[in-house]
């Protein structure tokens, strides 16, 4: 979400995009890192547009996340469910244990994690070398 709302729609896609499909490349990639990868890349464009329209406040943060996770697990894991075998009724049955629990994580990360990251990319420090962590007193 910081990313998104700092960066723009472009670099939002990006990094949700990229997370979701190097994560899959190192670990095990199959037709659903498609799915995700792309899913994932259209939430951090969605909050880019969500946080031009409104503060990024700890509360927004968190609003965001929800309505995020239910858009991300409703294509992932119900709508896409009959490329895997599985009816949509059942796969979105067995997928409100699993959306509870990715809301309950989504919300937490969204309510300490986000406004952290917020707070760090935005301030001025950002990428910011103090003279004194150059390497052997050296000014570049």
């Amino acid at each position: 979400m910081p990313l998104g709302r700092k960066y723009g729609a472009f670099l939002g896609f990006a990094f949700g995009f990229l997370s979701i499909f190097i994560y899959d490349l190192l670990t095990h990639f199959g037709s659903w890192t498609w799915i995700a990868a792309i899913t994932y890349g259209l939430v951090g464009m969605a909050s880019y547009l969500y946080f031009k329209k409104f503060n990024s406040s700890i509360l927004n943060f968190a609003v965001f996340a929800f309505f995020a996770t239910i858009f991300f697990d409703l294509i992932t894991g119900v709508l896409f469910a009959p490329i895997f075998g599985q009816t949509i009724l059942n796969a979105l049955i067995m997928q409100i244990p699993f959306t509870a629990l990715h809301l309950a994580g989504n919300i937490g990360f969204a309510l300490t994690l986000s406004p952290l990251i917020n707070k760090w990319l935005v301030s001025s420090q950002f990428f910011a070398l103090k003279e004194s962590s150059y390497p052997l007193g050296l000014k570049i």
